[in-house]
């Protein structure tokens, strides 16, 4: 794709009507994540070395009202110089918003006021709900800056881009939160570092959760051809068939995706949580937001945040979410386990061989993120609020909360710890399982062949009664002297040309064959050729006399 074709403008796109499609049968497979894009660490982002060239750079209009009114609308380029046209559109930073004008777009608030209090869902701003029509008042909206609060989290449903772009402009996020969450790639990094003043941190992770799905019209017989017919995609959904209910039950993956501007100064900071859009059918912001609230009914977690003035500890809080979900998840895999290893014991199904195989390799991809899961929470361990450090928190203050932020970071890597090594149960029970449904099938082809070995012993049983009979017959057919009196032949003469062509069989199919006794492994064409002679040199004692010899054998 050439720069020009792939050109469009930075400003906002006019929300077209394409809709993203009926419900499907399953829930839709998310994209293999691209991990070599998930930071600004990386020096090239969104750039393929094989099809990629040089991106060409493009100048944002100066124009005042470009900078002022609409400057939200060159984003990123007019914060992030070297994220041209070329590079967003290579990331789908548009393409993958929320197009579908029946998918409105909401903006849920959560804010903890600077006592620790979390303010009352009904004293918090409803959502907004976003359109066209009320793009600039968003914008005016975004500026307000309420008093009094520690904290705000934002959490947005079905992201449309002009939202993308406020907020990207708003609170001067890096580009590859946005790129990160919309192509579902796991990331966490810090940027925007300022001693004393703030930063900011991002973790993108996927996570495992049960979700219903309803069934589709389909037989089962169809699903099983479909299924086999092509090849493990660790991306799909994994369909609990084991689970009776009017729904179908589906282990899906989610994402999480969270960005914290944590600044010193008297607005706070600021948690901007993305949701996918709704043909996703994951989390969405109004889920989130009503246990984000509940976070604040806690009385071990408001306790915490009376004590400690860090925000972070709500970010950390968040992340527990993903655990709970792991939980959920791996409790109604481990019962599917267990029912497919009763239906491989009480039946013969085909399919539950391809089923556990699938499973298996499942497995694994969820063992990865569950360990991004890991990494992610560690990520936050180590990097502490840059505020801390300023003259805002005493010295006591600041090891009191960076004490608690170990603490609580630890009880969460134990949780999924145990995660882990019930992760690695259930993955000992699919190999045991797959172990056991292939021996019963090793066991069922060995009676197979038994029966075949006895059916085969008869035929060999009536050979025998004829083998004696054909041979006798063979022999009076013969046209030799001995039996027919005006033959030329002699019975000498068929016994001396038999026994040279078995011969010479013979040691033509031992010199063609790569391994035999009688020859030594690795023997070129012309050694095996010579094989008779080598053998009864080594048999018979005379290579070693011969070597003895001057002159004699290597």
């Amino acid at each position: 794709m050439t720069s020009r074709q792939s050109r469009f403008p930075l400003s906002t796109l006019h929300w077209g009507n394409v809709g993203h499609g009926t419900h499907n049968s399953k829930p839709p497979t998310i994209p293999a994540p691209i991990y070599r894009h998930a930071a600004p660490s990386g020096p090239w982002p969104w750039m393929d070395f094989e099809s990629d060239i040089v991106l060409e750079t493009e100048l944002v209009p100066s124009t005042k009202e470009s900078v002022e009114q609409w400057k939200w609308r060159g984003y990123p380029q007019n914060l992030f110089g070297n994220w041209v046209a070329d590079r967003v559109a290579r990331c789908k930073m548009v393409e993958n918003c929320s197009r579908d004008p029946r998918e409105k777009c909401r903006i849920y608030y959560v804010d903890i006021l600077e006592s620790g209090r979390f303010k009352p869902a009904k004293d918090t701003d409803p959502p907004i709900e976003v359109d066209e029509s009320a793009i600039s008042q968003l914008w005016d909206q975004l500026q307000i800056e309420p008093p009094g609060l520690r904290l705000r989290v934002l959490l947005v449903d079905n992201m449309k881009h002009p939202v993308l772009q406020m907020l990207g402009t708003r609170y001067n996020i890096e580009p590859c939160f946005f790129t990160s969450s919309l192509n579902w790639i796991p990331s966490r990094y810090q940027e925007e570092v300022v001693k004393k003043k703030g930063d900011h941190i991002t973790v993108t992770l996927l996570f495992v959760r049960t979700a219903p799905w309803d069934k589709p019209v389909m037989s089962s017989q169809n699903k099983h051809i479909s299924c086999g017919a092509k090849a493990i995609d660790t991306q799909e959904s994994l369909r609990l068939r084991s689970v009776c209910s009017p729904a179908e039950k589906y282990l899906l993956e989610d994402l999480l995706a969270l960005h914290m501007i944590r600044s010193s100064d008297p607005s706070g900071s600021t948690i901007i949580s993305y949701h996918p859009s709704a043909q996703w059918n994951r989390t969405t912001a109004e889920r989130l937001r009503n246990l984000v609230q509940k976070v604040g009914e806690s009385v071990y977690w408001q306790k915490i945040f009376e004590q400690s003035k860090d925000p972070s500890l709500v970010f950390l809080a968040i992340l527990w979410y993903a655990l709970y979900a792991w939980d959920e998840s791996l409790d109604h895999l481990y019962t599917h386990m267990n029912w497919l290893e009763i239906n491989g014991l009480s039946t013969n199904d085909n399919n539950l061989t391809t089923e556990l195989h699938t499973i298996q390799a499942r497995l694994l991809h969820y063992a990865s993120l569950l360990e991004d899961f890991r990494k992610s929470v560690t990520f936050v361990r180590n990097t502490p609020n840059p505020v801390l450090e300023s003259p805002k928190f005493t010295d006591h203050a600041r090891r009191d909360t960076n004490r608690v932020m170990r603490k609580e970071c630890d009880n969460l890597l134990s949780e999924i710890d145990r995660l882990g090594f019930q992760l690695t149960n259930i993955t000992d029970l699919a190999k045991a399982t797959v172990n056991f449904v292939d021996s019963r099938r090793m066991q069922d082809l060995t009676i197979a062949t038994v029966r075949d070995s006895a059916a085969m012993k008869q035929i060999s049983y009536l050979t025998m009664i004829f083998l004696p009979a054909s041979f006798v017959a063979a022999v009076f057919g013969m046209n030799v002297k001995e039996i027919t009196d005006d033959a030329t032949e002699t019975l000498s003469h068929y016994a001396l040309v038999s026994i040279v062509f078995t011969v010479l069989t013979a040691w033509l199919v031992v010199t063609f064959q790569s391994h035999s006794p009688f020859h030594e492994a690795g023997s070129g064409f012309w050694r095996r050729l010579a094989w008779p002679f080598s053998y009864v040199i080594k048999h018979t004692g005379l290579r070693r006399l011969l070597r003895s010899q001057p002159g004699g054998l290597p």
